[in-house]
Protein backbone atom coordinates (compact mmCIF):
# COMPACT_ATOMS: atom_id res chain seq x y z
CA UNK A 1 0.00 0.00 0.00
CA UNK A 2 1.90 2.95 -1.24
CA UNK A 3 1.12 6.66 -0.55
CA UNK A 4 2.27 9.02 -2.99
CA UNK A 5 2.28 12.23 -1.63
CA UNK A 6 5.50 13.66 -3.08
CA UNK A 7 7.74 12.93 -5.59
CA UNK A 8 11.59 13.18 -4.49
CA UNK A 9 14.87 11.17 -4.87
CA UNK A 10 14.71 8.05 -2.48
CA UNK A 11 16.73 7.75 1.14
CA UNK A 12 16.84 12.05 1.32
CA UNK A 13 14.97 13.96 3.83
CA UNK A 14 12.69 16.49 1.91
CA UNK A 15 10.24 18.74 2.22
CA UNK A 16 12.18 20.25 6.11
CA UNK A 17 9.80 22.39 8.09
CA UNK A 18 9.16 23.46 11.55
CA UNK A 19 7.48 20.76 13.15
CA UNK A 20 3.22 22.25 13.98
CA UNK A 21 3.37 22.96 18.10
CA UNK A 22 6.62 20.69 18.49
CA UNK A 23 9.15 23.61 19.33
CA UNK A 24 12.61 23.28 18.26
CA UNK A 25 12.40 20.06 15.90
CA UNK A 26 12.38 20.54 12.26
CA UNK A 27 9.97 17.37 10.16
CA UNK A 28 10.99 16.08 6.88
CA UNK A 29 9.90 13.20 4.68
CA UNK A 30 12.11 10.65 3.66
CA UNK A 31 11.09 8.74 0.34
CA UNK A 32 11.65 4.66 0.67
CA UNK A 33 11.44 2.05 -1.51
CA UNK A 34 8.43 -0.32 -0.78
CA UNK A 35 10.44 -3.43 -1.71
CA UNK A 36 13.89 -2.93 -0.75
CA UNK A 37 14.65 -5.90 -2.83
CA UNK A 38 14.05 -3.66 -6.12
CA UNK A 39 11.79 -6.63 -7.28
CA UNK A 40 8.32 -4.97 -6.72
CA UNK A 41 8.18 -1.12 -7.44
CA UNK A 42 6.09 1.78 -5.45
CA UNK A 43 7.25 4.03 -2.59
CA UNK A 44 6.25 5.09 0.88
CA UNK A 45 6.87 8.41 2.54
CA UNK A 46 7.56 8.36 5.89
CA UNK A 47 7.31 11.44 8.19
CA UNK A 48 10.61 12.01 10.17
CA UNK A 49 11.24 14.85 13.07
CA UNK A 50 14.47 15.45 14.09
CA UNK A 51 15.77 18.81 16.69
CA UNK A 52 17.68 21.21 15.50
CA UNK A 53 20.79 20.98 17.50
CA UNK A 54 22.47 19.22 14.10
CA UNK A 55 25.73 19.55 15.99
CA UNK A 56 24.91 17.55 18.98
CA UNK A 57 28.25 16.55 20.37
CA UNK A 58 27.27 13.01 20.97
CA UNK A 59 25.52 12.19 17.95
CA UNK A 60 21.82 11.31 16.86
CA UNK A 61 19.62 9.55 19.48
CA UNK A 62 17.11 7.60 17.10
CA UNK A 63 13.66 6.33 19.29
CA UNK A 64 11.48 3.79 18.43
CA UNK A 65 7.80 3.48 19.24
CA UNK A 66 6.07 0.12 19.48
CA UNK A 67 2.84 -1.65 18.42
CA UNK A 68 3.84 -2.10 15.70
CA UNK A 69 0.86 -0.37 14.81
CA UNK A 70 2.24 2.90 16.75
CA UNK A 71 3.23 6.04 14.87
CA UNK A 72 6.97 8.15 16.45
CA UNK A 73 6.78 11.75 15.10
CA UNK A 74 3.17 12.80 17.58
CA UNK A 75 5.15 11.31 20.80
CA UNK A 76 8.11 13.80 20.34
CA UNK A 77 6.79 16.57 22.74
CA UNK A 78 6.66 13.53 25.75
CA UNK A 79 9.71 11.53 24.78
CA UNK A 80 12.25 15.03 24.86
CA UNK A 81 10.14 15.68 28.07
CA UNK A 82 10.74 12.51 29.88
CA UNK A 83 14.59 11.91 28.65
CA UNK A 84 15.95 16.22 28.29
CA UNK A 85 18.58 15.48 30.28
CA UNK A 86 20.41 13.82 27.73
CA UNK A 87 18.53 15.69 24.96
CA UNK A 88 21.97 18.53 24.42
CA UNK A 89 24.50 15.98 24.37
CA UNK A 90 21.92 14.00 21.93
CA UNK A 91 20.05 14.99 18.46
CA UNK A 92 16.53 13.31 19.14
CA UNK A 93 15.41 11.70 15.93
CA UNK A 94 11.82 10.01 15.53
CA UNK A 95 10.03 8.58 12.57
CA UNK A 96 6.54 6.75 11.59
CA UNK A 97 7.69 3.42 10.68
CA UNK A 98 6.28 2.58 7.32
CA UNK A 99 2.47 1.72 7.65
CA UNK A 100 1.70 4.56 10.34
CA UNK A 101 1.00 7.91 11.48
CA UNK A 102 -0.65 10.91 9.80
CA UNK A 103 -0.30 9.87 6.39
CA UNK A 104 0.81 6.81 5.89
CA UNK A 105 -1.15 4.61 8.44
CA UNK A 106 -3.10 1.53 7.22
CA UNK A 107 -6.69 1.92 8.00
CA UNK A 108 -8.81 -1.44 8.55
CA UNK A 109 -12.04 0.02 9.89
CA UNK A 110 -13.78 -3.35 10.92
CA UNK A 111 -10.11 -5.17 12.31
CA UNK A 112 -9.65 -1.17 13.98
CA UNK A 113 -13.16 -1.13 15.23
CA UNK A 114 -12.52 -4.92 16.97
CA UNK A 115 -8.97 -4.67 18.67
CA UNK A 116 -7.59 -1.18 18.36
CA UNK A 117 -4.06 -1.23 19.99
CA UNK A 118 -4.81 -4.51 21.71
CA UNK A 119 -2.41 -7.59 21.05
CA UNK A 120 -4.97 -9.78 22.67
CA UNK A 121 -8.71 -8.92 22.11
CA UNK A 122 -10.20 -11.69 18.82
CA UNK A 123 -11.35 -9.90 16.02
CA UNK A 124 -13.49 -12.06 13.58
CA UNK A 125 -12.00 -14.07 10.47
CA UNK A 126 -13.80 -11.56 8.29
CA UNK A 127 -12.59 -8.44 9.74
CA UNK A 128 -8.78 -9.93 9.76
CA UNK A 129 -9.31 -10.93 5.93
CA UNK A 130 -10.68 -7.86 4.59
CA UNK A 131 -7.76 -6.11 6.30
CA UNK A 132 -5.70 -8.12 4.39
CA UNK A 133 -7.16 -7.89 1.55
CA UNK A 134 -7.53 -4.82 1.45
CA UNK A 135 -3.90 -3.94 1.36
CA UNK A 136 -3.33 -6.68 -0.72
CA UNK A 137 0.35 -8.83 -1.71
CA UNK A 138 1.99 -5.61 -0.59
CA UNK A 139 1.19 -6.70 3.12
CA UNK A 140 4.41 -8.94 2.45
CA UNK A 141 6.29 -5.65 2.96
CA UNK A 142 5.49 -4.73 6.51
CA UNK A 143 7.80 -6.79 8.34
CA UNK A 144 10.52 -5.41 10.63
CA UNK A 145 12.91 -6.26 8.41
CA UNK A 146 11.74 -3.54 6.29
CA UNK A 147 11.65 -1.26 8.48
CA UNK A 148 15.00 -1.69 9.49
CA UNK A 149 16.55 -1.21 5.87
CA UNK A 150 14.21 1.97 6.24
CA UNK A 151 16.16 2.90 9.66
CA UNK A 152 19.05 2.51 8.16
CA UNK A 153 18.24 4.56 4.95
CA UNK A 154 17.34 7.85 7.48
CA UNK A 155 20.74 7.24 9.16
CA UNK A 156 21.92 7.77 5.79
CA UNK A 157 20.16 10.68 5.17
CA UNK A 158 20.48 12.24 8.56
CA UNK A 159 24.57 11.95 7.56
CA UNK A 160 25.86 10.11 10.23
CA UNK A 161 28.09 6.95 10.69
CA UNK A 162 26.30 5.52 14.22
CA UNK A 163 23.59 5.92 16.22
CA UNK A 164 22.16 5.49 19.42
CA UNK A 165 18.60 3.62 18.97
CA UNK A 166 16.38 3.17 22.14
CA UNK A 167 13.10 1.48 21.56
CA UNK A 168 10.33 0.82 24.00
CA UNK A 169 8.30 -2.27 23.70
CA UNK A 170 8.05 -3.36 19.99
CA UNK A 171 10.59 -0.65 19.10
CA UNK A 172 12.83 -2.80 21.38
CA UNK A 173 12.68 -5.80 18.35
CA UNK A 174 13.48 -2.95 16.07
CA UNK A 175 16.37 -1.93 17.66
CA UNK A 176 17.60 -5.48 18.35
CA UNK A 177 16.71 -6.50 14.96
CA UNK A 178 18.90 -3.14 13.61
CA UNK A 179 21.85 -3.87 15.65
CA UNK A 180 21.80 -7.32 14.01
CA UNK A 181 21.65 -5.93 10.39
CA UNK A 182 24.07 -3.44 10.86
CA UNK A 183 26.30 -3.83 13.97
CA UNK A 184 28.63 -1.12 12.43
CA UNK A 185 25.58 1.86 12.68
CA UNK A 186 25.38 1.34 16.43
CA UNK A 187 27.05 3.10 19.06
CA UNK A 188 24.58 1.94 21.94
CA UNK A 189 21.35 0.40 22.57
CA UNK A 190 18.46 1.45 25.09
CA UNK A 191 15.79 -1.63 25.09
CA UNK A 192 12.97 -0.41 27.53
CA UNK A 193 10.02 -3.55 28.18
CA UNK A 194 11.75 -6.01 25.75
CA UNK A 195 10.25 -8.30 22.93
CA UNK A 196 13.73 -10.65 22.49
CA UNK A 197 14.73 -10.54 19.01
CA UNK A 198 14.55 -14.48 19.24
CA UNK A 199 12.24 -17.12 19.58
CA UNK A 200 13.96 -20.31 19.63
CA UNK A 201 10.50 -22.46 20.69
CA UNK A 202 8.10 -20.32 18.48
CA UNK A 203 5.86 -20.13 21.46
CA UNK A 204 5.92 -16.03 21.76
CA UNK A 205 2.38 -15.85 19.86
CA UNK A 206 1.16 -18.98 22.53
CA UNK A 207 1.84 -15.39 25.20
CA UNK A 208 3.24 -18.43 27.52
CA UNK A 209 5.51 -16.09 29.54
CA UNK A 210 2.92 -13.75 30.08
CA UNK A 211 0.40 -15.83 31.18
CA UNK A 212 2.64 -17.41 33.58
CA UNK A 213 3.97 -13.67 34.95
CA UNK A 214 0.21 -12.73 35.72
CA UNK A 215 1.34 -15.26 39.30
CA UNK A 216 4.18 -13.27 39.90
CA UNK A 217 2.95 -9.86 39.61
CA UNK A 218 0.01 -9.92 41.33
CA UNK A 219 1.41 -11.71 43.85
CA UNK A 220 4.04 -9.76 44.20
CA UNK A 221 1.30 -6.40 44.35
CA UNK A 222 -0.39 -8.42 47.19
CA UNK A 223 2.10 -8.39 49.49
CA UNK A 224 2.68 -4.48 49.31
CA UNK A 225 1.67 -3.33 52.76
CA UNK A 226 -1.16 -3.68 53.89
CA UNK A 227 -0.87 -7.28 52.63
CA UNK A 228 -4.17 -8.41 50.43
CA UNK A 229 -3.90 -12.01 53.04
CA UNK A 230 -5.27 -13.87 50.00
CA UNK A 231 -3.60 -15.42 46.33
CA UNK A 232 -4.63 -13.51 43.59
CA UNK A 233 -3.19 -16.07 41.31
CA UNK A 234 -5.62 -18.80 42.87
CA UNK A 235 -8.30 -16.34 41.96
CA UNK A 236 -7.63 -15.96 38.30
CA UNK A 237 -7.06 -19.52 38.09
CA UNK A 238 -10.43 -20.55 39.58
CA UNK A 239 -12.28 -17.93 37.52
CA UNK A 240 -10.44 -18.85 34.15
CA UNK A 241 -11.74 -22.55 34.52
CA UNK A 242 -14.91 -21.38 36.18
CA UNK A 243 -15.95 -18.64 33.71
CA UNK A 244 -14.15 -19.74 30.81
CA UNK A 245 -12.81 -15.77 29.87
CA UNK A 246 -9.30 -16.24 30.38
CA UNK A 247 -8.81 -14.56 26.79
CA UNK A 248 -10.93 -11.37 28.40
CA UNK A 249 -9.08 -11.26 31.90
CA UNK A 250 -5.69 -11.46 30.49
CA UNK A 251 -6.36 -8.66 27.86
CA UNK A 252 -8.20 -6.30 31.07
CA UNK A 253 -4.84 -6.97 33.15
CA UNK A 254 -2.41 -5.99 30.43
CA UNK A 255 -4.46 -2.93 29.53
CA UNK A 256 -4.75 -2.15 33.43
CA UNK A 257 -1.26 -2.16 33.68
CA UNK A 258 -1.40 1.00 31.95
CA UNK A 259 -3.48 2.63 34.50
CA UNK A 260 -2.38 1.03 37.67
CA UNK A 261 1.11 -0.03 38.09
CA UNK A 262 0.08 -1.38 41.84
CA UNK A 263 -2.98 -3.54 40.75
CA UNK A 264 -4.69 -2.18 43.99
CA UNK A 265 -5.45 1.60 44.00
CA UNK A 266 -9.41 2.32 44.00
CA UNK A 267 -9.06 5.49 42.56
CA UNK A 268 -6.27 5.69 40.29
CA UNK A 269 -6.13 8.32 38.08
CA UNK A 270 -8.33 9.41 35.09
CA UNK A 271 -11.03 6.66 35.96
CA UNK A 272 -13.92 6.97 36.99
CA UNK A 273 -13.84 6.61 40.66
CA UNK A 274 -14.12 2.73 42.44
CA UNK A 275 -12.64 1.65 38.55
CA UNK A 276 -9.69 0.25 40.48
CA UNK A 277 -8.02 -2.07 42.47
CA UNK A 278 -8.62 -5.27 40.16
CA UNK A 279 -6.67 -7.40 42.54
CA UNK A 280 -9.47 -6.67 44.69
CA UNK A 281 -12.24 -6.99 41.60
CA UNK A 282 -10.48 -10.68 41.02
CA UNK A 283 -11.12 -11.19 44.31
CA UNK A 284 -14.70 -10.17 44.69
CA UNK A 285 -15.67 -12.04 41.70
CA UNK A 286 -14.58 -15.65 43.22
CA UNK A 287 -16.57 -15.17 45.98
CA UNK A 288 -19.97 -14.92 44.13
CA UNK A 289 -20.09 -10.62 43.27
CA UNK A 290 -18.52 -10.36 39.77
CA UNK A 291 -19.93 -6.75 38.84
CA UNK A 292 -16.52 -4.54 39.47
CA UNK A 293 -14.45 -7.25 37.12
CA UNK A 294 -17.61 -7.69 34.91
CA UNK A 295 -17.57 -3.43 34.87
CA UNK A 296 -13.42 -3.65 34.03
CA UNK A 297 -13.42 -5.83 31.46
CA UNK A 298 -16.01 -4.14 29.60
CA UNK A 299 -14.58 -0.44 30.32
CA UNK A 300 -10.77 -1.03 29.23
CA UNK A 301 -11.79 -2.41 26.03
CA UNK A 302 -9.62 -1.46 22.93
CA UNK A 303 -11.36 -1.86 20.65
CA UNK A 304 -11.21 1.57 17.98
CA UNK A 305 -9.24 4.60 17.82
CA UNK A 306 -7.61 5.78 15.14
CA UNK A 307 -5.18 3.96 12.56
CA UNK A 308 -3.25 7.57 12.59
CA UNK A 309 -2.36 6.92 16.52
CA UNK A 310 -2.18 3.33 16.19
CA UNK A 311 -2.51 1.16 13.09
CA UNK A 312 -4.46 -2.45 14.11
CA UNK A 313 -3.99 -2.99 10.10
CA UNK A 314 -0.03 -2.94 10.48
CA UNK A 315 0.47 -4.71 13.33
CA UNK A 316 -1.58 -7.34 12.00
CA UNK A 317 0.82 -7.23 9.19
CA UNK A 318 4.10 -6.86 10.75
CA UNK A 319 3.60 -9.92 13.33
CA UNK A 320 1.85 -12.16 11.31
CA UNK A 321 4.71 -11.78 8.74
CA UNK A 322 7.49 -12.02 11.41
CA UNK A 323 5.98 -14.70 13.56
CA UNK A 324 6.32 -17.96 13.58
CA UNK A 325 3.00 -19.73 15.04
CA UNK A 326 2.50 -23.47 15.75
CA UNK A 327 2.39 -24.20 11.74
CA UNK A 328 4.76 -22.51 10.47
CA UNK A 329 4.69 -19.30 9.08
CA UNK A 330 1.59 -17.38 7.31
CA UNK A 331 3.52 -18.68 3.86
CA UNK A 332 1.24 -22.19 5.21
CA UNK A 333 -2.14 -22.97 3.62
CA UNK A 334 -5.27 -21.59 6.22
CA UNK A 335 -6.57 -25.15 5.66
CA UNK A 336 -3.09 -26.59 7.25
CA UNK A 337 -3.23 -24.61 9.75
CA UNK A 338 -5.92 -25.05 12.72
CA UNK A 339 -4.85 -29.01 12.79
CA UNK A 340 -1.08 -28.02 14.08
CA UNK A 341 -2.45 -25.54 15.87
CA UNK A 342 -4.67 -27.90 18.27
CA UNK A 343 -1.75 -30.22 18.37
CA UNK A 344 0.52 -27.26 19.86
CA UNK A 345 -2.40 -26.88 22.17
CA UNK A 346 -2.91 -30.29 23.46
CA UNK A 347 0.51 -30.46 24.30
CA UNK A 348 0.89 -27.50 26.43
CA UNK A 349 1.35 -28.05 29.99
CA UNK A 350 -0.32 -26.60 33.28
CA UNK A 351 2.76 -24.89 34.55
CA UNK A 352 3.64 -23.36 30.96
CA UNK A 353 0.22 -21.70 31.37
CA UNK A 354 -0.88 -21.68 34.99
CA UNK A 355 -3.10 -19.38 36.25
CA UNK A 356 -4.73 -19.63 33.35
CA UNK A 357 -5.27 -22.50 30.80
CA UNK A 358 -4.24 -23.70 27.07
CA UNK A 359 -7.24 -22.53 25.32
CA UNK A 360 -6.42 -19.06 26.67
CA UNK A 361 -3.41 -19.12 24.83
CA UNK A 362 -4.74 -21.11 22.09
CA UNK A 363 -7.28 -18.19 21.52
CA UNK A 364 -4.93 -15.21 22.35
CA UNK A 365 -5.50 -12.16 19.52
CA UNK A 366 -2.14 -12.61 17.38
CA UNK A 367 -2.59 -16.37 17.59
CA UNK A 368 -6.21 -15.76 15.94
CA UNK A 369 -5.60 -12.95 13.84
CA UNK A 370 -2.21 -14.75 12.13
CA UNK A 371 -4.27 -17.83 11.94
CA UNK A 372 -6.75 -16.35 9.81
CA UNK A 373 -4.31 -14.04 7.75
CA UNK A 374 -4.71 -14.86 4.02
CA UNK A 375 -1.02 -16.61 2.40
CA UNK A 376 1.83 -14.59 2.91
CA UNK A 377 5.56 -14.75 2.57
CA UNK A 378 7.43 -14.71 5.56
CA UNK A 379 9.82 -12.26 6.61
CA UNK A 380 13.32 -13.70 7.68
CA UNK A 381 13.38 -15.34 10.69
CA UNK A 382 16.18 -14.48 13.14
CA UNK A 383 18.95 -17.74 13.97
CA UNK A 384 17.47 -18.07 17.93
CA UNK A 385 21.12 -19.11 18.72
CA UNK A 386 21.82 -15.48 17.60
CA UNK A 387 23.49 -12.77 20.23
CA UNK A 388 22.86 -8.72 20.27
CA UNK A 389 26.31 -7.33 18.77
CA UNK A 390 29.10 -6.65 21.61
CA UNK A 391 27.81 -2.44 22.00
CA UNK A 392 26.75 -1.25 24.97
CA UNK A 393 23.38 -2.28 25.95
CA UNK A 394 21.27 -0.62 28.90
CA UNK A 395 18.24 -2.74 29.56
CA UNK A 396 14.89 -1.56 31.65
CA UNK A 397 12.22 -3.49 32.71
CA UNK A 398 9.30 -2.93 35.17
CA UNK A 399 9.06 -5.96 37.35
CA UNK A 400 5.01 -5.27 37.48
CA UNK A 401 5.01 -5.32 33.46
CA UNK A 402 2.52 -7.92 32.38
CA UNK A 403 2.63 -6.83 28.19
CA UNK A 404 6.46 -7.02 28.06
CA UNK A 405 7.30 -9.12 31.04
CA UNK A 406 10.67 -9.13 33.02
CA UNK A 407 11.45 -13.12 32.06
CA UNK A 408 11.82 -11.69 28.48
CA UNK A 409 14.41 -8.88 29.58
CA UNK A 410 16.24 -11.27 31.25
CA UNK A 411 16.53 -13.38 28.75
CA UNK A 412 17.62 -10.41 25.83
CA UNK A 413 20.63 -9.80 28.71
CA UNK A 414 21.82 -13.27 28.19
CA UNK A 415 22.45 -12.77 24.19
CA UNK A 416 23.44 -9.05 24.89
CA UNK A 417 27.56 -9.33 25.75
CA UNK A 418 27.62 -5.89 26.88
CA UNK A 419 24.07 -5.62 29.00
CA UNK A 420 23.34 -4.00 31.98
CA UNK A 421 19.90 -5.12 33.29
CA UNK A 422 17.97 -2.61 35.52
CA UNK A 423 14.80 -3.76 36.82
CA UNK A 424 12.23 -1.62 38.09
CA UNK A 425 10.57 -2.54 41.21
CA UNK A 426 6.31 -1.69 40.84
CA UNK A 427 7.05 -0.07 37.34
CA UNK A 428 4.75 -1.38 34.70
CA UNK A 429 5.33 -1.04 31.11
CA UNK A 430 7.97 1.38 29.33
CA UNK A 431 9.82 2.77 32.28
CA UNK A 432 11.13 5.28 30.67
CA UNK A 433 7.97 7.47 29.91
CA UNK A 434 5.61 5.72 32.96
CA UNK A 435 7.64 5.05 35.74
CA UNK A 436 6.28 6.64 38.69
CA UNK A 437 9.52 7.27 40.00
CA UNK A 438 12.43 8.03 38.22
CA UNK A 439 14.98 5.18 39.06
CA UNK A 440 15.13 3.79 35.30
CA UNK A 441 15.57 7.58 33.98
CA UNK A 442 18.31 8.01 36.21
CA UNK A 443 20.03 4.69 35.02
CA UNK A 444 18.78 6.31 31.20
CA UNK A 445 20.41 9.57 32.09
CA UNK A 446 24.18 7.75 33.54
CA UNK A 447 24.38 4.75 30.33
CA UNK A 448 24.05 7.83 27.46
CA UNK A 449 25.93 10.68 29.81
CA UNK A 450 28.83 8.34 31.75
Amino acid sequence: MSTPISTGPLGQLTQSHPCAGIAGFICSTLMVPLDHSGHSPGTLHLQVAAADNVKAPRGVLLFLTGGPGQPGVPFVPRIASRIAPVLKDYRLVMFDQRGTGQFGAINCPALQAAVGSSDITVPSPRAVQACANSIGPDRRFYSTADTVADMDMLRQALGVQKMVVDGVSYGTFVAERYALAYPTHVSRLVLDSVLPHADPGHTDAFYLVGLRAVARVLRAACQAKPACGFDPASDVAWLVRHRGDGVQIFDMLVTYEFIDPTYRNPNPPRVPRGFGDVIGALHAARLGQPARLDQLIAGLNQGGGSPSEFSSGLHAATFCTDLRFPWGSDAVPISQRRAALAKATAMLTTSEVWPFDAMTAENDGIMQTCLAWPVTPPGPAESPTSKLPAVPTLILAGDHDLSTPLEWAEEEASRAPLAQLVIVRGASHSVQTREPADQGRKALYAFLLG
